[in-house]
């Protein structure tokens, strides 16, 4: 990581300067905020910690609990939220602590004794090497920790405030047009009920939104009338896979069972089978001893002898998708500016199963923010806020879709879909992982050359590769020095070795003179030249051979109030590094023209576009689609 920028540091580097409003943050929920969230589960965290980077902008999040959550209810988390959490920092210490899925196991009724089940397979988790990240399991409340601690070390030195519940609001005119009644529900101010009055308001609570229905978005889909009870559970038991995750079947029903962190706990979601459309939530009411005896049933021979339950419910799983994710009617579309939206659990309802309500709900905040606090600063328009309801609803569709069918086949009965799983499982193992969003051609994502760079897809997120810095001769993951600053990343692959790349070196006279380049165009005039685009290059050859000081001044500039130049942005592409175990041409991993390329990365991490050095102007005019001139 990079610091002493801003002058000598002794303390904790991730504890980054206060700055704006993090300079006298407020102790108590003010009456006016640029951006409220209503809920502090995922969805809303992941908001509050990317606009935790943007200190001109007042943010508060307010959640009904007194405190933090202590006990999760999801524990998923997929490779992408891995890579997002390298960007909050925090992914080697959450990988630490969590469980790691490595493999699956397959267990099905033996045919020579049905009654009782063996395993019939395995399969690895990550079997085509979808991404160095890993597939992890960890109680949720330690992710909203992790969020929260990046909140606070943030330069706006955000914090929840707790005990004050929503209930309801109303879009008006002005400078703040949406007010908000709330209502304390702890402490001293438990029954006072106030009005807060902010630019946005960001609905994050969960599934009985009441955000939701004040913009009357309208939840389309229905249950699929079949319950599972999910128990956490510590036991003993002679199940030989009790620590691996396993997906058994047996003629007594289904079962996942997801091992969690610690090395004792799980989690078995135990099939309760089919729900009458008129049973009117009764199977809710199953007793915790009915789905352990179920449990017991479904595993036999095997059996588990149950210590302590930390905490365990029955659901019906229900698929639904909201027609749209902000207060602006469908038909109403680019007509309006939206000024309040909803995220996660609020706008997605699906089966816990497939693992994804954490991960898609995370991955809605992190869409939102960075465009809200670009629209709260001023970089851009609030007509840029309307691409999140278009981008994310449609994301949302594609999950209900991938889970319905995922539902049903857990649910299966041995002879049926059953015996196909295992096979479902790999050829879908991107969608679970996290890595099937792409978006299409859109304001933010241009149309491109996707043929100088073939497997960089536009849309899709930046898949990292190696390569080596060269100022101190270390290997990198390119992908994973992108931080949650709200920055573009603009990647240049040069078309040629140093001294050789005449294309390379003309483009980046463009980007450092040009009153048109995006740099000198919409980078404040008191700002560090860096502080919209995060601009590298990647050389072809080798990195002794390279010097840092005759790169180009654009990958050279000044940084900080020292003026100090930042020779971190200069790359080579010999990775062979059997300590880490780097190794591989980013060029030939990724499909990259030898001729050189230039790729754009959005601040959420996808891939926005693709041009070559030639296409300055199609750089220029993309940018200034979205961002105002300084």
């Amino acid at each position: 990581m990079q610091f002493h920028h801003h002058g000598y540091v002794s303390e904790d580097p991730r504890v980054l300067p206060a700055d704006g409003v993090g300079l006298n943050p407020p102790k108590e929920l003010p009456e006016k905020v640029d951006v409220l969230i209503v809920g502090s589960g995922p969805a809303g965290m992941m908001t509050a910690a990317q606009l935790a980077m943007f200190p001109s902008a007042t943010t508060a999040v307010i959640e009904r609990r007194d405190g933090r959550l202590k006990i999760g209810h999801a524990d998923g988390v997929q490779a992408r939220s891995v890579e997002t959490f390298e960007a909050f920092d925090f992914a080697k210490k959450i990988t630490e602590e969590a469980y790691r899925i490595t493999e699956t196991r397959f267990w099905k009724p033996d045919p020579d004794n049905p009654e009782n089940i063996i395993r019939a397979s395995i399969t690895d988790d990550d079997p085509t090497g979808i991404s160095e990240f890993p597939h992890l399991i960890v109680n949720q409340a330690r992710v909203l920790d992790c969020l929260r601690e990046f909140m606070a070390n943030s330069p706006s030195r955000t914090a929840p405030f707790w005990g004050w519940e929503f209930l309801e609001l109303t879009v008006g005119e002005g400078e703040y047009p949406v007010e908000v009644k709330i209502r304390g529900t702890a402490g001293e101010q438990e029954g006072t009920e106030r009005t807060i009055y902010a630019k946005y308001v960001l609905g994050a609570d969960g599934a009985h939104s009441k955000v939701r229905q004040d913009i009357g978005a309208e939840h389309i889909g229905k249950p699929s009338y079949h319950a599972w009870g999910v128990m956490d559970i510590l036991v003993n038991t002679d199940f030989p896979d009790i620590r691996t995750k396993c997906i058994i079947h047996s003629k007594a029903g289904a079962i996942l069972h997801i091992p969690r962190e610690g090395g004792y706990l799980f989690r078995s979601y135990v099939d309760l089978g089919e729900v009458p459309e008129d049973d009117n939530g009764q199977v809710r009411k199953t007793p915790l001893e009915e789905i352990i005896k179920k449990c017991n049933e479904i595993l036999h021979p095997y059996s588990i002898d149950v210590k302590e339950v930390a905490w365990w419910s029955v659901y019906e799983v229900g698929h639904r998708v909201t027609d749209r994710f902000d207060d602006v009617l469908v038909e109403e579309a680019g007509t309006k500016q939206p000024h309040v939206f909803i995220a996660g659990d609020a706008c997605h309802t699906h089966s816990a199963k497939a693992g994804q309500g954490m991960n898609v709900s995370m991955q809605d905040g992190f869409n939102l923010a960075w465009k809200l606090g670009y629209v709260l600063s001023g970089r851009s328009d609030p007509s840029l806020l309307a691409t999140y309801s278009a981008e994310r609803q449609v994301i949302a569709q594609d999950l209900i879709d991938f889970d319905s069918d995922w539902a049903r086949r857990m649910a299966a009965s041995p002879g049926e879909d059953a015996e196909a799983i295992e096979d479902f499982y790999v050829k879908t193992a991107e969608f679970p992982a996290g890595f099937m969003t792409e978006y299409p051609p859109s304001l933010l994502i241009g149309q491109g050359k996707q043929d100088l760079a073939t497997r960089v897809p536009l849309g899709k997120r930046f898949k990292s590769a190696p390569v080596v810095r060269v100022c101190d001769a270390t290997a990198q993951h390119l992908g994973h020095l992108h931080k949650a600053d709200g920055r573009f990343r603009i990647y240049a692959f040069a078309d040629g070795e140093q001294g050789s790349c005449p294309k390379l070196d003309e483009w980046a006279e463009w980007m450092a003179t040009s009153p048109d380049s995006p740099v000198n165009r919409h980078t404040p005039k008191d700002a560090d030249i860096d502080s919209i685009f995060d601009i590298k290059v990647i050389y072809p050859m080798a990195h002794r051979d390279c010097d840092v000081t005759k790169a180009p001044k654009i990958f050279r500039p000044a940084s900080g109030p020292l003026g100090l130049i930042d020779l971190n942005k200069v790359f080579a592409t010999d990775v062979d590094d059997p300590i880490q175990g780097f190794a591989g041409d980013i060029f030939e991993m990724r499909g990259i023209d030898k001729g050189g390329a230039v790729i754009v990365v959005r601040p959420d991490m996808y891939v926005s576009h693709i041009l070559s050095f030639d296409d300055t102007a199609e750089l220029g005019e993309y940018f200034a689609g979205f961002l105002k001139d300084a």
